[in-house]
């Protein structure tokens, strides 16, 4: 019962989770591992506060112009606004920023040479103050990563070391070799404060300052909706950072005005020309237009048009009186060739020939006469013949008449219709003169438009290649924004997280590595041994009994596996396995559901073995042997690790008493010989006597059954001490006799690998009734224990300074 109830216990331990409190306890155990760590790295903070060189962050403001046109802004030929461009401030950022810029100002302030002083346990840069000025005359090899170490020897002259290690004096200005090519020192006006003082001159590559330069730079826009930029830099010495921000805006204004000027020379040239071209262009397309109109006998297209038109209703005009005047002489033309007479003179309306109009008259006349004859006289009246013959005279005249006017009339007709027919054809034409007129005025007027364009362009870009405007304003100049590196605050800081870190990875790997039991947790993780006791570790009880004293805390532990050694030695059974024929006995015994066996009243055997050597087996046995003696119990222990005794050390027994090994030896050596009596009431010892050199073999022996039945017989309570069972196979010898097997596992010193075996012995039985007392528990060393200490029974008691120093020296 006790084992199933031990299992479930060790089931239960397995799924709990991880105590954190207990994990932290283990780290304050070793407390004075944190109070040296803390103590060191804080004393590393306070020296790098006093050797670290101050870093500063320089931070500088300028206003770029920031246009950003729409496309209902943007004009015809836009690459004539090349002086006045859209910029934004992003784009200004990367040109800010780009490696060529950077470039310019590391070559001008010449950053890629720095030089140094030592000042006790500073590293000084003398950037501002410095004693000499490397000038590079020809450079034949690589600069980066070279120094070199001048002694300023007087105002004049310096010493450096030479290509084959020798030193060399040399005055200012003289060429110096080496082998990344010649150069020179000057001197400078803080010569004289340096004579004697050794410089340090670090050259490195300009290439690749620069590039760290363009790592460090940090340019952004401080407010989006405004193109105000930060540029903002680290550096140890305020005044290069000062100079290195201020000549970036500098070389900026200046890169952008050489653009500029170049972009604005580059279109005045273009418009130069275009102009003269266009010159030309609008002179051809203007005599274009002259020579057509010349050809065609244009003047101006809508007066003609007016004057074609007037001339062609002119001309009509005429053509309908010619036509009036043809049909009038057609009618006289028909009346004088008609022979009747009756007929009345046609109208001559219209006809201004004075020689028709009168013959016409005349024969008006003479037919009046003639008809005013008739009325009175006959026709055939002779008087009548005269008036015919100047009648039909008349009408001869009239009609040679007739002839040529019709004639006339005729012809004129034909050049009317001639004229007619040239006015329409002059009238179809004019549209199509007029179009090819207005393309060639049209071609005339865009060459004359742009050539007035370009020249007003030609007037603004000069205008703008004659100003000297600058792209960015400067709203601050650089200056200290703050002091980046080293701040008290959060070097210390890390050093406390230094000081708190690194003994914890100390801890931490070192518990890594530690392949060792440390908790009940890595016992049920690998096997279901039953753990019934755990006992505390006190390095000054190391290998002496504390059962007697009063008050203590192991004392008390001991206590408690001395009870619950008592329950397994009582060995119950459940009924069910129980023969039929002791139901009787039960019910008269009065116990109920467990039977009794007959060992009850027999010596009770008790063993106890271990992995290894050091893990408290002989100190647990004595204290337990002890603790049974003291509740009253007739005990004997028995040191029968026969190859490594020390049972009775403890005991400070006669090493040379006659013991186990010659019990087991000689038959003639009766029990009570080898018993030796101890300084405990109801406590006695059986010593192993002297060391055989074959353990086994002796315990192998029938007298070592003869010598556990002899004890149960005179003792209540047998404890063994047996040698560790992984190193030696005696302990498994002996279990044969045992009724109980106690294992011990010392924390922090039995390996995990040990599990495997013990594991093993257990599911094979080898030991009997197999049980593990948890020995040398440290709680807050790692992380598990009782939760309780030895306050409580050592109150008022003061611990020796060698034992305060040794448990001090643990702790680490």
């Amino acid at each position: 019962m006790n084992t199933r109830r031990q299992t479930l216990t060790n089931q239960t331990d397995r799924n709990q989770f991880i105590d954190f409190r207990e994990i932290l306890k283990k780290y304050i155990y070793h407390w004075p591992i944190f109070l040296l760590g803390i103590l060191i790295a804080v004393a590393a903070g306070l020296a790098y506060l006093r050797t670290a060189n101050t870093v500063y962050e320089l931070t500088s403001t300028i206003l770029v112009k920031d246009e950003k046109k729409t496309s209902e802004q943007k004009v015809a030929l836009p690459e004539l606004q090349q002086s006045t461009s859209p910029k934004n401030a992003e784009t200004e950022i990367e040109i800010i920023r780009s490696k060529d810029l950077i470039s310019q100002v590391v070559d001008s302030l010449q950053l890629w040479t720095s030089y140094k002083t030592k000042k006790g346990l500073q590293t000084v840069d003398l950037y501002e103050t410095a004693p000499v000025k490397f000038v590079l005359l020809n450079k034949t090899g690589i600069l980066n990563s070279n120094k070199l170490n001048v002694l300023i020897k007087s105002k004049n002259s310096f010493q450096v070391t030479n290509l084959s290690g020798q030193p060399l004096t040399v005055d200012f200005g003289k060429e110096v070799r080496n082998s990344f090519g010649s150069w020179t020192l000057q001197s400078t006006p803080f010569t004289d404060q340096y004579i004697g003082s050794e410089i340090t001159i670090d050259l490195n590559d300009p290439d690749l300052v620069s590039n760290n330069y363009l790592k460090a730079l940090d340019a952004h826009l401080l407010d989006k909706s405004s193109p105000t930029i930060g540029l903002f830099i680290t550096d140890e010495v305020a005044k290069r950072g000062e100079d290195f921000l201020n000549d970036l805006v500098k070389y900026y204004n200046r890169a952008a005005y050489i653009e500029e000027k170049r972009k604005t020379k580059s279109t005045i040239d273009f418009i130069d020309n275009r102009l003269a071209s266009l010159t030309g262009e609008l002179n051809r397309a203007e005599s274009n237009v002259a020579g057509y109109r010349s050809s065609q006998g244009l003047t101006d297209i809508s007066t003609q048009v007016k004057a074609d038109l007037e001339s062609s209703q002119a001309n009509q005009s005429k053509l309908n009186d010619v036509n009036v005047q043809l049909g009038v002489i057609e009618e006289l033309e028909r009346y004088v060739n008609s022979p009747s007479t009756n007929e009345s003179i046609p109208a001559t309306m219209g006809i201004s020939d004075p020689g028709l109009n009168s013959s016409i008259e005349k024969l008006s006349q003479l037919q009046l006469k003639k008809t005013s004859l008739l009325a009175i006289t006959p026709p055939g009246n002779p008087v009548f013949e005269p008036i015919n013959k100047q009648i039909e005279a008349t009408k001869g005249s009239i009609k040679e008449t007739i002839r040529g006017l019709k004639k006339s009339l005729i012809s004129t007709k034909a050049g009317l219709e001639t004229f007619k027919n040239n006015f329409q054809t002059s009238i179809k034409t004019l549209p199509g003169q007029e179009r090819q007129v207005v393309d060639m005025k049209r071609q005339s007027s865009i060459k004359e438009n742009l050539y007035v364009y370009l020249l007003q362009k030609r007037e603004e870009l000069a205008l703008s290649y004659a100003s000297t405007f600058v792209d960015a304003r400067v709203v601050d100049k650089a200056n200290i924004s703050d002091i980046k590196w080293p701040r008290k605050s959060v070097v210390m800081a890390i050093a406390l997280l230094c000081g708190l870190g690194f003994p914890i990875v100390i801890i931490s790997s070192r518990n890594s590595i530690y392949n060792k039991i440390t908790s009940r947790r890595d016992i049920a993780n690998v096997t279901d041994v039953p753990v019934i006791a755990e006992l505390s570790y006190e390095s000054d009880q190391k290998n002496s009994i504390v059962v007697n004293k009063i008050h203590h805390l192991v004392g008390e532990q001991f206590r408690a596996l001395r009870t619950n050694l008592h329950y397994l030695h009582l060995n119950k059974k459940p009924l069910s396995l129980l023969e039929p024929n002791v139901h009787k006995e039960i019910a008269l015994t009065g116990t109920y559901g467990y039977a009794v066996s007959d060992n009850e009243h027999k010596g009770r055997v008790t063993l106890l073995t271990s992995s290894v050597s050091k893990e408290g087996k002989s100190f647990v046995s004595s204290n337990l042997a002890a603790s049974l003696a003291a509740s009253g119990k007739k005990t004997v222990l028995l040191e029968m690790d026969l190859r490594k005794p020390k049972v009775s050390g403890i005991f400070n027994l006669v090493k040379d008493h006659p013991g186990i090994t010659e019990f087991l030896q000689y038959n003639d050596i009766p029990v009570q010989d080898i018993v030796q009596a101890t300084n405990i009431d109801n406590l006695n010892v059986i010593g192993a006597g002297h060391i055989a050199s074959e353990p086994a073999e002796l315990l192998e022996k029938e007298r070592l059954s003869e010598l556990i039945a002899n004890l149960r017989g005179r003792y209540d309570e047998i404890v063994i001490d047996t040698p560790p069972a992984h190193l030696v196979t005696d302990s498994l010898i002996i279990a044969r006799e045992a009724d109980i097997s106690l294992y011990v596992i010392r924390q922090g010193h039995t390996g995990k690998e040990e599990l495997n075996f013990i594991k093993e012995v257990y599911e094979t039985e080898k030991l009997p009734n197999m049980n593990i007392v948890f020995n040398g528990i440290t709680k807050n060393k790692y992380g598990y224990g009782y939760n309780y200490d030895n306050s409580y029974y050592n109150e008022g008691q003061r611990k020796s300074m060698k034992v305060a120093w040794r448990n001090l020296l643990s702790r680490f």
